[in-house]
């Protein structure tokens, strides 16, 4: 980032009607001067080696050499140069893919010329701006969401979970095996793998496990 009192700004952008007013606009802000326009990629890259600006606003959709590639190329070769992204579109496909190839902001041209000027200015002191929409998506793309609690009984096999409704309403070993057709040692090896997972005890304190988890039909 140069040390004079001027910041430098290169706009890249495949539209000259786009350039010719933004370069209007930022050449009457105190402190900005435009020192150059491109209308793609490769041109762009070959003015920033020219005039070395301290930001470069870049559009991102151009033919040839895209605003994606142009930043992550030019952030590899002048990394103190600021990217300021300057598009139209807010979609995932290339939101992401700019700001992991260096872009230092990402407005959208629906920004007030201020706020463009604003965030030049910001870039120049080493800060980043994201207009509002771009932060609320990238919030929300790494926000975690909480997971859940895994609860014990979701380690149940669906014969234990059976045997475990079974005492709930009451019933007894040989009346569990009776209504499931098993014998007397099947139903005590389930209900120690039962109690083992639920950490309980004994079948009391089983049967209040399962009506306290809506487990008792």
């Amino acid at each position: 980032m140069s040390d004079i009192s001027m910041i430098r700004v290169l706009l890249v952008d495949d539209h000259e009607m786009v350039r010719i007013g933004l370069a209007a606009v930022l050449n009457t802000e105190d402190g900005i001067e435009v020192v150059g326009e491109a209308g793609n990629g490769l041109e762009g890259l070959r003015l920033a080696r020219e005039y070395s600006p301290d930001v470069v606003l870049m559009d991102l959709v151009m033919d040839g050499m895209d605003g994606i590639e142009t930043t992550r190329r030019l952030t590899e070769e002048m990394p103190e140069v600021r990217v300021i992204v300057l598009t139209s579109f807010l979609d995932d496909e290339k939101m992401y893919p700019v700001i992991e190839a260096g872009a230092f902001s990402y407005l959208l041209k629906t920004s007030r010329a201020n706020e463009i000027a604003d965030a030049i200015r910001a870039a120049a002191r080493g800060q980043s701006v994201l207009e509002s929409q771009v932060a609320s998506k990238m919030m929300n793309r790494f926000r975690r969401p909480q997971q859940a609690v895994a609860q014990p009984h979701e380690d149940l096999t669906d014969r234990e979970m059976e045997v475990l409704k079974l005492i709930a309403l009451g019933k007894s070993n040989q009346e569990i095996a009776d209504d499931l057709f098993i014998g007397i040692k099947t139903v005590k090896y389930h209900l120690t793998n039962l109690f083992s997972k639920l950490g309980v005890e004994d079948r009391t304190q089983a049967a209040i496990y399962a009506h306290r988890n809506g487990l008792a039909d």
